[in-house]
């Protein structure tokens, strides 16, 4: 039996989250359903993105994934169900899939049709949980809806990069439970601009030249650790997700603060990347030089 998924932005005080479980064992007692989160920020479309995309490929293929975040049908926020990487998607056409679709090319996507047959006001329990249903029993989309090649972007997905390639500008798409604060500049898109050349990551006063492989390596092990007062520490890496993120070692903002608290970095924020540029010596020969020179 598949596995149905849920990532929405109900919470855990109301009745959405059990109610719309409850419809789906109405249907379907012997399937299983995984909570992704329903921690969202309300209406957060980026934030839902960034969560959908590194979460759904730890799970089986066939598996369906119900992203409840802006779902109230309306004419410029129609619903979707995407196949993509031999996994289901449903959720509303406002963005949400387009960072995952702008890496990999979805093997079919259709415009939920069966509204006249479903009185609702509440989409994800009515009009969701049929269609998830219906893809669980082996039904095919083409039932529930009529095929579309495009779906709705979201706006500065991808980073600005200037004419000489010596800026990346991005912008901060999600702030973790740990208040690390992670952007849309993902790894191999910061490699093929880098090109070797040395760089500096800035974000408000704060700037950084490295960018490390895991949160420890900001740490001297050969001190001793009543020496190293280390927890505070501001860095950058590449996340498990691949994504650019600005960290600080063991943080906690109720205590030891985070890098959102202490630098002050908050969703949209801008945060770029300065990189050597090249220029051309007086015989014509190539020479490097710091972008800010």
């Amino acid at each position: 039996m598949a596995i149905i998924t849920l990532t929405t932005d109900f919470g855990e005080k109301d009745h959405f989250v059990g109610a719309t479980k409850g419809a789906i064992y109405s249907e379907l007692a012997d399937l299983k359903i995984v909570d992704i989160s329903h921690s969202i920020s309300p209406f957060n479309i980026p934030e839902a993105a960034y969560i959908i995309q590194n979460a759904y490929n730890s799970f089986p293929k066939g598996s369906i994934h119900i992203i409840g975040v802006d779902s109230e049908l309306n004419p410029e926020n129609k619903h979707i169900a995407i196949k993509l990487d031999d996994h289901y998607f449903i959720c509303a056409n406002n963005g949400i899939m387009s960072m995952l679709c702008s890496e990999i090319t979805p093997e079919k996507i259709v415009e939920i049709n069966i509204h006249d047959r479903i009185e609702t006001s509440f989409p994800v329990l009515d009009v969701f949980v049929k269609v998830a249903c219906h893809i669980a029993r082996g039904g095919t989309l083409d039932v529930i809806g009529k095929a579309i090649e495009t779906i709705k972007p979201i706006k500065n997905l991808v980073p600005y990069v200037n004419e000489d390639r010596t800026q990346i500008i991005g912008s901060v798409i999600y702030i973790d439970n740990y208040g690390n604060v992670v952007t849309n500049i993902k790894k191999h898109f910061f490699e093929n601009v880098q090109k070797g050349r040395e760089f500096e990551v800035s974000a408000r006063n704060y700037k950084f030249k490295t960018i490390h492989s895991k949160y420890s390596d900001i740490v001297n092990f050969d001190i001793p650790d009543e020496k190293r007062h280390d927890e505070g520490r501001g860095l950058v890496v590449f996340n498990s997700g691949g994504f650019l993120e600005i960290a600080v070692y063991k943080s906690n903002p109720t205590t030891v603060g985070s890098a959102s608290t202490l630098m002050g970095l908050n969703l949209m924020d801008t945060v770029s990347v300065n990189f050597t540029a090249v220029q051309m010596a007086p015989k014509g020969r190539e020479t490097i030089s710091s972008y800010n020179d």
